[in-house]
């Protein structure tokens, strides 16, 4: 599998993004500290079923970080890319994307025809809240940071395989990301708890939540819970993966997602 650069196009929102395949276009928004190449496991499968939009966060990848301090900021560029659209869209998310990803739903819902929220956050503990919080001002106040301990937490001590080739491409992302893009994205994930339930409650459309069930900080129970609060949301939980799932797990990723999306059901090779 490949992590390679792939080129951008410059989009509304002041977002830059890459594209494949056509039919309803299906907006990836990835997590903080990565690009849109974080989702390049998902989208030949993906390409085969939607117009495929993978967007750079404000501050990642290709996106200028503009003015984005609070999570309203990402979520209205966000909304002008989709509105830009001129057509009903989905949207998935992951970690950051997924909070993204269901604002922007809740708020067009006349736009969003189906929203996905992968290792979503929702109502953290006191002990989860301290600790995010805490790798949160480390970064802003450390400078570089070395990203082995996120790369742990993420992909476990001793990664093989395509493991080992996911946890080295989000290696060299954190490495040269922007450092205050990343710092910045990072302090709005920490201090916000995920959706509320009014935002919930407001989401008309499909909603999937899925998350792994090796993943401590997005944990299944949170999925469970947003999805009990949105009217026709459905949860999943994969029950070997934790929180990269998008990348070690796509196959299965995208058989939840297109499932959701589109009746259909798929190999989940890959």
């Amino acid at each position: 599998m490949t992590w390679t650069t792939r080129p951008r196009s410059d989009g509304a929102g002041d977002l830059s993004y890459i594209c494949s395949g056509v039919g309803t276009p299906l907006v990836l928004v990835h997590g903080v500290g990565l690009r849109a190449e974080a989702w390049a496991g998902m989208m030949p499968m993906l390409s085969e079923h939607f117009k495929v939009c993978a967007v750079d966060m404000p501050g990642h990848g290709s996106s200028p970080l503009s003015k984005a301090s609070q999570l309203h900021d990402y979520v209205s560029r966000v909304t002008a890319f989709v509105d830009d659209l001129d057509t009903p869209c989905y949207i998935a998310g992951h970690s950051m994307g997924a909070m993204i990803a269901l604002d922007v739903a809740a708020a067009r819902g006349d736009r969003i025809k189906g929203v996905a929220a992968l290792n979503g956050v929702f109502n953290r503990s006191d002990a989860a809240t301290r600790a995010v919080r805490a790798r949160a001002d480390a970064l802003s106040h450390a400078g570089p940071a070395d990203p082995t301990p996120t790369l742990q937490r993420w992909f476990g001590d001793t990664p093989e395989g395509a493991l080992h080739d996911a946890a080295e491409a989000c290696a060299a992302w954190l490495k040269t990301a922007d450092r205050q893009g990343y710092a910045r994205a990072y302090q709005v994930f920490a201090t916000t708890d995920g959706p509320d339930d009014r935002t919930l409650a407001a989401l008309k459309m499909p909603a999937l939540f899925m998350t792994g069930a090796q993943d401590p900080n997005s944990t299944p129970a949170m999925s469970h819970n947003m999805a009990a609060r949105s009217p026709q949301g459905v949860a999943i939980i994969h029950d070997r993966a934790a929180h990269m799932m998008p990348m070690t797990h796509p196959g299965d990723v995208n058989a939840a997602l297109i499932g959701q999306f589109s009746g259909k059901e798929v190999s989940r090779a890959g």
